[in-house]
């Protein structure tokens, strides 16, 4: 173990920070400059000028020493690795045991300069040690949550109190197979209203069940990204399943065949919606839980993300009397939620506002809200026809998905009505194109359309471990600076509110195209998408999604690896 450290290439803690952008060159040969004089570590200088926290300094310390460092959260430390050393040796050293690979065991320390300690670790377990880097405090709270005695979830389950959660809308539950009886087992409900309570804490858009080869994975999603919150006994997946599909008032004996449902609950005094949807795969039944909570929506233009004189011209279109808006981006980019709050926006006692949806995802107080139900034959463009005779001021179509929505919708728009939606295509020029390719004739296009907004979601760097750094070269000049431009850029360290991400929420950017006299002349040639995307490029104020997101990574919101995730598109 000591031969690793010591044939390990130092870096100084000053060309790390020069290197992260933290301190200019010129700072640090001042602080070199202070040191030489004062005899003081650099490391008490930079802690003292608040450059680091003491927390980053041993962190970077642990650079120093090819020591990595993660974030202690629960999972990583393994019930059958961390007896290896005794409690009370644990937390005299302030270690923790986390798993061992082979004959190697890897130890959650806050002190990368411990070698000491490494070595009598090494002695007392008879493995090799490699050390990771962890926070003080979180080690002292996985020694006392790891060293007592194994709680099985069972116990855990039972802990929770009857009233967390309640179903609002259920059936009597009939015991007349094995899968119902395991479905009305008390261990079964509070597994199953475990997983539901902690991913609608959490703020999650959707939950995963999937049964696996050798396991049972439960994930949730989480600011778009996907997160493990458990993986319980594969055994138990057939009864949880069976539990869902009992408060879905779907049927059990079923597994061959999709189904989709709906169950509704109340946590914490207010009512969510979850959407069933089951898929048969190799090793059972795969369940996606749709999580629609109208309390964590936000049904207001003003707090989308817009910027400021982008807004006032978006609110101006929607209060059009007539006309056709639509909003493009692919799935998951939020473009029901901005429709939504443009309805709110709209939603006056003079209008007489329609929605056609697929599903309808939350109920609007005033909004004469439809679902469309194809099995019968109620598909989106059936149900326009019968809307235009219900003496609609405001149209909000779900979507168009063919040339027959589409060109009722235009139809509709050309005859006085404003109609709103949504279309997947990667960027406003596209809808463009998609209606021409849909077979919609081009002179309807120019006299209907008012304008297009595409769409992404990022997500916001966490506030809770945001920390600003020096763009690097490369960076500006990405951002459309001047290479030698020095800008101070924010991003996350990664903590236990934010899942270790650097991320916390998410925020939209919006590519506003809106029709003029040069565009709508342009669309009667039937131009291609590139054509598109060359005359608007030629345009003053033009932007793009990537300018969007540019700007808000200027603007302290998020990153350039979030931007660059997110927009594929170079116009």
């Amino acid at each position: 173990m000591m031969n690793l450290f010591r044939m390990t290439t130092r870096k100084k803690i000053g060309e790390i920070l020069v290197h992260q952008g933290r301190i200019t060159p010129e700072q640090l040969n001042e602080f070199l400059r202070i040191q030489k004089e004062t005899s003081t570590p650099l490391g008490q200088i930079l802690v003292s000028k608040e450059i680091l926290s003491n927390e980053e300094l041993a962190n970077l310390l642990g650079e120093q020493l090819g020591i990595p460092h993660v974030w202690l959260r629960k999972g990583l430390v393994d019930p059958m690795v961390v007896h290896v050393l005794p409690k009370e040796k644990a937390t005299q050293y302030q270690v923790v045991p986390m798993f061992r690979v082979h004959d190697t065991l890897t130890l959650a320390t806050a002190d990368p300069n411990a070698i000491f300690i490494f070595e009598q670790i090494a002695k007392i377990t008879s493995l090799k040690i490699q050390p990771v880097l962890c926070r003080a405090n979180d080690i002292m709270d996985a020694i006392n949550e790891s060293y007592r005695q194994d709680a099985a979830i069972d116990d855990i389950m039972a802990s929770m109190e009857d009233d967390d959660i309640d179903l609002v809308e259920t059936r009597e539950e009939k015991a007349t197979a094995e899968l119902a009886d395991m479905a009305g087992g008390s261990p079964v409900i509070h597994l199953t209203n475990m997983i539901l309570l902690k991913s609608i804490r959490d703020g999650a858009s959707d939950i995963h069940l999937e049964p696996q080869e050798d396991k049972f994975r439960i994930r949730a999603r989480i600011d778009g990204v996907l997160y493990e919150l458990m993986a319980p006994k594969f055994e138990m997946h057939a009864a949880v399943v069976s539990r869902l599909k009992v408060m879905a008032n779907l049927d059990i004996a079923e597994r061959r065949l999709p189904q989709d449902g709906r169950i509704q609950v109340k946590v914490d005094g207010r009512t969510v919606d979850l959407r069933f949807s089951s898929m048969p795969s190799i090793y059972g039944e795969k369940v996606v839980l749709r999580i629609l909570d109208k309390s964590q929506a936000v049904l207001d233009l003003n707090q989308l993300g817009f910027e400021a004189e982008e807004l006032e011209t978006f609110k101006s279109l929607v209060r059009s009397p007539n006309g056709l808006i639509l909003v493009c981006g692919p799935t998951g980019s939020g473009k029901t939620t901005t429709l939504y709050s443009a309805i709110h926006l709209l939603n006056t006692p003079d209008k007489n506002v329609v929605t056609i949806e697929d599903p309808v995802e939350y109920n609007l107080a005033g909004i004469n809200q439809n679902q469309i139900m194809d099995s019968i034959g109620l598909t989106f463009a059936r149900f326009i026809k019968h809307t235009l005779r219900q003496d609609p001021d405001i149209i909000m179509v779900g979507e168009i998905r063919d040339r027959e929505t589409a060109e009722i919708a235009v139809q509709a728009s050309l005859t006085g009505h404003l109609v709103l939606s949504t279309l997947h295509t990667n960027d406003s020029p596209s809808a463009i194109t998609r209606l021409l390719e849909m077979g919609i004739e081009p002179y309807l296009i120019s006299s209907a359309l008012l304008a297009c907004l595409s769409q992404r979601l990022v997500r916001s760097v966490c506030p809770e471990c945001k920390t600003r750094y020096f763009a690097p070269k490369v960076e500006a000049v990405e951002l459309g600076l001047a290479e030698n431009k020095q800008v101070s850029l924010v991003r996350g360290k990664g903590c236990s509110a934010c899942h270790d991400s650097g991320y916390k929420g998410r925020l939209a950017l919006y590519e506003l195209l809106q029709m003029d006299e040069g565009l709508q002349a342009l669309i009667l040639s039937n131009p291609s998408i590139d054509v598109l995307r060359g005359y608007l490029r030629k345009k003053e104020k033009s932007s793009t999604l990537k300018d969007a997101g540019h700007r808000k990574v200027l603007q302290g919101f998020t990153t350039l690896d979030e931007v660059r995730r997110v927009t594929t598109i170079d116009m």
